[in-house]
This record gives C-alpha cells, structure tokens and sequence, in this order.
C-alpha cells in the first residue's frame, strides 16, 4: 500500500463505479456535518486522514465498445475500478464539489460568464475541475459525457445522480428511493453550509475549503487483485470480524481530538503527553478488564458504568452513554472553532420491523435560526487529560468490584463483603460500588456503605420484590455525587434508608405483603420456600453466622450455582417423596398439608458438597450419620459430618412438624438480626411459615 493520497492525484486516470452488489448512499446530517466541520477545521499545514479506498481494478478489455467509458479506456488514458470499500466518501466529495460550482456559478459577478472564465482555485476553472472530477465528454460524435464517478447503469441511483446532483439535462422521470434521499439531502446540506461559508469569508475562503478538500483529505489506496474475489473481500470488510468496542471508539476519538488543537493551545510537547496520557489510561483498562483470564470484564459495561459515575445518567437504555460520549462531550465540534450552519433537510421516517426500536430521530421541521457558522464552546485539553485519567484509575476498582480477592491489600473482611454484594446480586449498584471504592479512602466508611447497600437489596429486592429498577436514579446519581465529593458516606447511607421508607417503618417494621404474596405463590405451585430464588442466599449467610474462628468452612458459594446440582444443593430434611417412616412421623398431618411441611423455610437446609443425593428419602437417624459399604468403604457423610447448618440440626433426635415450626422460626429471627429489621409480632412469623395452625 503506498502513501496516503489526495483527491487530487486519487482522481488521475481513474473512472470509479459503485457495483450492484453495494448498497446506496446511506450517510445523513450526522456524517455530513462530521465531513463538514472535519474540513472547515483543518487547521496549519495538518492533513485530514479519510480513511482506506478499496478498488478492484477492471480490464481494459472487459469495458465493451459501446460503454460510455470505452472511448477514455481505449487510449489508455483512464481505467474503470470498482469501489470495494471507500464509496460513501467519494460519493460526499462528488456532491460536494458539485454543490460548490453551483454555487459559484450562481454568483452576481459570475453572471454571464463562460465556465472557463469561471475559477474556483488560483489555477483550476470550472471546466477544469468538471473534467478532473465530475465527467470528460466526448469531443466527437454525440459529445456524450462519460462520469468519472457514478454507479452501474443498472443501478436504481445511476439516473438520480446523474440529472439531480450532477444537473446532466434530459432528465425525464427518475425513479426515487430512500438512498435517492439521501443524495438530495446532501446536496441541500452542502449548498448551505457553502452559501455561509461564502458570507463569512468570500471568495477567498471558499477557494482555501476547495484547496483543503482535494490537497489535503487523503486516501490510503488498495487495489485488489485480479486474483482475488472480489465478493470474498466485500462479504469479509462487511460481515466478519468483530466489531470495535464503544472503549475502542472512544479511545480513537480522544486520540484524534488531540489532533485538532492548535499549537497555540497544545503545544508539541503537550500534544505528546495528552497522547500519552490517553494510551497510558487505556492500557491500564485493557489490562484490567482482562485480569482474570477465563472471565474478562465487558468493555462496554465498564465504559457505560464510568460514564454513570463521571457525567450523567439517563433512563434510556442501549447507547446512550456512547451517543453522550462520541456526539456530544467528545464530539470534534468542541474542539472546533466552526460549526455547521443549521439546514432543513427533507423529512424521511424509516419503518421498523420491532415495534419496540428506539424512536427515531426527528428530522423534519428542524426549525432552528438560520445563521452564519458560530463558535462552539471549546473542550479543553485538560478535559480529556482528566477524562482519561479517572478511567485509568476507575478501571482498578471495577475490576475489584468482581474480583476483590485478586486485588493486594484488601483485608478479609472487605473481601467478604464485596463477596457478598456480588453473590446477592449487586445489579445497578455496581457504578456506585466502584465509586465507592474509588472515593472512600476509610476503610470503615466503606465497610458502613458496603452494609447499608446489602441490607436495601436483600429487603428491598429479595424480600419485598421492588422492580429491578426502583430507585435505580437515585443511586446512579449519587455514584456521581460521589465522585465528584458532593456528597458523603453518611449522606449515601441516609439516602439508603429513606428508600426503604415504604417498605420499612420508622420503628423498623417490614411490610410483609409483598414477601407473603410471593411465597404463598411458590407454595400453591408446590414448591414453598424450595424455589425462592434468594434461599440459597439466606441459607449460606446463616451457614456462615454458624462459622467461627475455630471451624472449618464446609460450604462454598460456588457449589450452590451449579445448575446441574441445584436439587441436591439444598436438601429437603422431610423429603418430598414419603416412605414408611416419613408417613409415620408425620402421621398426625393431613395427606394434603404435608406439602406445606415439605417446603416450609425450617424444612430445607444447605449442604455441603460432600454429601450428595444418596440422602434421597432415608429416615432422619440415617440421613444424621454417614452410610458405610459392607466392606467398611465410607459411601457418604451425614448431617453430623456436614456443613455447619447440618450439625446444627443432626442434633434433633427427631424430625417432624414441631422441628420445622421450631427451626423456620429461628431461621425468621436470623433473617430479622441480620438484615436490621423486625416482623410485626409473633402471629407474623407464623404466617410467613405457611403451616397449619389446627393442629
């Protein structure tokens, strides 16, 4: 690949087509008006980078005779390539200088005059320039004009860009599309943004736009080929690979804005370092995201929680953070000194097969003042330099959020607590736990959030079944709040608890109803307690109140997300199939509210890993102690060589419905003293049991 070139010399001796096989013009007012400013903007001696011009070259002696390019192909002047990748561009540049030699031309001192008289450059007229980039025509015969840029005649565009944009006459009825909109609304948008340009500064910034655009945008060129399948390399650029994360993009785009500066503003030395900055800070990303190797961190997660910490959030979902990023702090418009000038383009709605796809944008009735190009407020460098240091050091605390065991100097009981906000399910706190981490310095302090934080979930989400999203503003603001030290650990603590107001009393009361409503659905399901989806949770944080300095932990909470092991994970002491001897010990029930029993909180406890589904309905003095083989082999343990939950109760000398009520009850206390709050009374605990009160 040679040297990255300019329209100007990109456009010697070539005739470019668009093939069949590409689509038409897709770019809107957000690519023109990035095309617009990255030109008008383009500042010293600087070039403007455009991109990679994909070309498949084709044989002079494929070109028939009666084409229209066979005449400029037959002397060898010119040959026809193919745009592989690179056609949105050209196609914008084509429009572009149309536009402007429209322009010119329509001026009161140009009235009258010849297009040669005509100059759009120190050294170029009109005729020149039409016969360097828009079309050659033929000096003999019909005199037809052969475009030097165009798409395949068949092609449902071809005639629009020919009589509409490029005003060949003769037009006759054209057949419009979506993409045949696309092109008139560039041309709209490009005789506006002129049309100020020219008020702003004549003629002679007019002539300095058009030197820019064809000296200075460059092209890196590839040329496919003959050999190469031209199809296999389209079908690879468009629809392979992955694509660039939003942390790559934005990575991309402080790298570029950096570009942008004036020297006046960003000297050499400065430049370098803000690039430096910008490459330190995500190397220490990539490399944090990508710290435990069989389970690396979401790019984009990382970004979207940083963006929530460090600007702003919004309740939409899906790109919002990456629109706020790319088009709206970092946009090159801040760094710009001229803006596009505001222009109505024709209203266009695209329909969409989910009913549910964002809204679209607004097009139509853009109604903002017409006025010459304005300054925009300017992005400092100082900006971007601190931008790119947060997330430098907020990458180290996200990764700590999952991963706090991997993280030197954490003590154990942070560890165990951040732990425990992942293992209940941290959802939307996360950005805050970052915060928190980021911005807490006290240990103490943070160990007081990381509490008040595991206390709202577990009331407000396990117990009271809020929506996944309750309160979700208040705690994305306050990570900010945070960040930005507005706000305090004891501030964040209150707002906790003043979130839990409708749910918890001022005495500290729980409203039950929502838990009760719950559970009594699992029970008329058949399965109680068994298939809440926070009892593996409740049952390991009592496991772990049994734990002390002086025993062994037998439980580890990994064991209990198994999928394949989740039914022997938690075990049903009273089984859910009767044999004799569980009939017999719950004689004194009614057949038909025996199922209450069997689901009932105190019924079901946490096993640890070594004991297995051989349990199944043994009697409770078996499942008590470990099963041997007739040869002395150990086939399993029991509940007295268990997990600490399993010796608690192995030292019951029975099982049956006193001992469910009993243990439910201390496992409804436990619940109580652990998560700082209180059932009503008695009766309320009771309740919550769902058993039989006739007995």
């Amino acid at each position: 690949m040679d040297e990255p070139k300019s329209l100007d010399n990109l456009y010697k001796g070539k005739i470019f087509r668009i093939p069949d096989f590409q689509r038409g013009y897709a770019w809107k007012k957000e690519q023109l008006k990035d095309f617009w400013e990255d030109l008008v903007n383009l500042s010293g001696n600087r070039s403007h980078y455009t991109g990679l011009l994909s070309l498949k070259l084709i044989e002079d002696r494929e070109i028939k005779e009666n084409s229209k390019e066979y005449w400029l192909v037959d002397d060898h002047s010119y040959h026809v390539y193919q745009i592989i990748d690179g056609q949105q561009r050209l196609t914008t540049f084509i429009i572009f200088i149309q536009a402007f030699i429209e322009f010119v031309r329509s001026l009161p001192e140009n009235f009258g005059k010849a297009d040669k008289e005509i100059y759009l450059s120190e050294s170029m007229n009109i005729v020149d320039v039409l016969d360097k980039y828009i079309y050659r025509t033929k000096p003999t015969g019909d005199q037809f004009r052969t475009y030097l840029f165009g798409y395949e005649i068949d092609n449902p565009s071809y005639d629009y860009l020919r009589y509409k944009i490029l005003d060949e006459p003769g037009a006759g009825t054209i057949n419009e599309t979506f993409y045949t909109l696309n092109l008139s609304n560039a041309k709209i948008y490009f005789n506006g943004q002129i049309k100020a340009l020219y008020e702003n500064e004549g003629m002679e910034g007019l002539q300095h736009i058009y030197k820019l655009l064809t000296k200075r945008f460059l092209f890196n060129e590839y040329i496919i080929k003959d050999e190469f399948d031209v199809f296999v390399m389209f079908e690879t650029m468009n629809n392979r690979g992955k694509s660039l994360s939003d942390l790559e993009l934005l990575k991309n785009r402080l790298i570029y804005l950096a570009t942008l500066y004036d020297d006046d503003e960003l000297d050499p030395a400065e430049r370098k370092s803000l690039r430096e900055t910008i490459n330190e800070a995500w190397k220490e990303v990539y490399h944090q995201l990508g710290r435990n190797k069989t389970r690396p961190l979401n790019d984009d997660d990382f970004l979207r929680a940083h963006w929530i910490m460090y600007y702003k959030y919004s309740r939409k979902t899906g790109s919002d953070y990456i629109n706020f990023l790319l088009e709206e702090q970092f946009s090159p418009k801040k760094v710009h000194k001229k803006a596009d000038k505001q222009v109505n383009l024709i209203g266009l709605e695209e329909v969409r097969v989910d009913e549910y796809a964002e809204e679209l944008e607004e097009v139509n009735g853009e109604t903002e003042d017409e006025e010459t190009p304005k300054l925009t407020a300017e992005l400092k460098p100082i900006v971007i330099r601190d931008f790119s240091n947060s997330v430098k050091e907020s990458a180290v605390h996200w990764f700590t959020s999952f991963y706090p065991d991997q993280i030197s100097g954490k003590t154990s009981e942070e560890i165990i607590w951040i732990d425990r906000l992942n293992r209940i399910g941290i959802g939307y706190f996360r950005p805050l736990l970052m915060s928190i981490l980021k911005n807490a310095g006290d240990e103490a302090e943070r160990f007081k959030a990381y509490k008040a934080i595991e206390r709202f979930i577990f009331i407000d989400f396990r117990l009271s079944q809020a929506m996944s999203t309750h309160a979700s503003s208040i705690f994305y603001n306050a990570a900010r709040e945070l960040d930005r030290h507005d706000i305090s650990i004891c501030d964040l603590i209150s707002k906790l608890e003043a979130s839990l107001k409708l749910t918890i009393t001022h005495d500290r009361v729980l409203d039950t109803r929502y838990f009760y409503n719950n559970i009594y659905r699992r029970f008329e399901a058949g399965d109680g307690y068994y298939k809440w989806p926070s009892l593996r949770y409740l049952l390991y944080e009592y496991e772990m109140s049994l734990l002390s300095m002086t025993r062994q932990k037998k439980v580890a909470w990994d064991d209990l997300l198994r999928t394949e092991r989740d039914k022997i994970s938690i075990e049903h002491i009273y089984p859910q199939t009767e044999n004799r001897y569980w009939k017999s010990a719950f004689a004194s029930i009614k057949p038909r509210e025996r199922k209450y029993y069997c689901g009932s909180l105190g019924n079901l406890l946490l096993l640890s890993s070594s004991i297995n589904s051989a349990l199944q309905n043994d009697s409770f003095q078996d499942k008590k102690f470990a099963k041997y083989g007739d040869d002395g082999h150990k086939m399993r343990n029991g509940y007295s060589d268990g997990s600490h939950s399993e010796i608690e109760v192995a030292q019951q000398s029975d099982w049956g419905p006193d001992q469910i009520r009993e243990r439910g009850i201390k496992l409804l206390r436990f619940m109580e003293k652990r998560w700082d709050f209180s059932f009503a009374n008695d009766q309320e605990r009771e309740r919550l049991l769902f058993l039989p009160t006739d007995r």
